[in-house]
């Protein structure tokens, strides 16, 4: 915990959660420093909690919201075909030890598997608020979406790039075919436009001929 944003995400996650939970908030941000991650790291998480943070009040329950942030990627393997809900058993084992109201626990828990597919219902406003921060990197400026698509390459670093683009490809299709990509009027308003922008660039660089 020798990092400035590690520093920070330990302070929001204590006044979250109170000084006596500060062992697991350190053992939340050490997994999203993992080495094997390049871009579900802290920055990430910090990231989505700014988001959150703008998006309050879209919430019903802002506090299920951001322990939500804080464990949808706590268990993370490139590979893994599960990790959303591994990272909802923890959230529901952990919480559930900090004697954390049971209705909470289990909001949090949905919210995280929540992100396996990012498709709140409609009347669903927590889900909306956790959904759009996760999303709101694909409506970033043109420096910061190059470094997040570097970042997900090189966590498939060991994937032939044939797979890797065919794999994301269809991953942006699935994307750019939701009706909304964003569930809160705020983000909606604020993101579509320059997400689906740049989801349409990316899908065509990765399905160009080539040279």
């Amino acid at each position: 915990m020798d990092t400035s944003l590690d520093t920070e995400l330990l302070n929001r996650w204590t006044k979250l959660a109170g000084a006596a939970a500060r062992a697991v908030g350190v053992d939340l941000v050490r997994r999203y420093s993992e080495p094997h991650r390049r871009y579900h790291t802290v920055e990430h998480l910090a990231a989505m909690l700014a988001v959150i943070d703008d998006l309050a009040a879209d919430a019903t329950d802002i506090d299920a919201v951001r322990y939500a942030a804080f464990f949808h990627d706590a268990v993370y393997e490139v590979d893994g075909t599960d990790n959303e809900e591994e990272s909802a058993r923890l959230a529901e084992l952990t919480l559930a030890d900090l004697g954390v109201a049971p209705e909470t626990v289990a909001e949090v828990a949905r919210l995280v598997r929540l992100t396996g597919g990012h498709h709140p219902a409609s009347s669903d406003r927590n889900g909306a608020v956790l959904c759009d921060a996760d999303l709101a990197i694909l409506a970033a400026d043109e420096s910061a979406y190059a470094a997040y698509t570097s970042a997900v390459r090189a966590e498939y670093a060991h994937v032939p790039d044939e797979l890797f683009r065919a794999g994301r490809a269809a991953v942006l299709r699935g994307l750019v075919d939701q009706e909304r990509l964003f569930r809160t009027p705020t983000a909606q308003a604020r993101y579509a436009a320059a997400a689906r922008a740049n989801l349409a660039a990316e899908l065509a660089a990765l399905t160009a001929p080539a040279e």
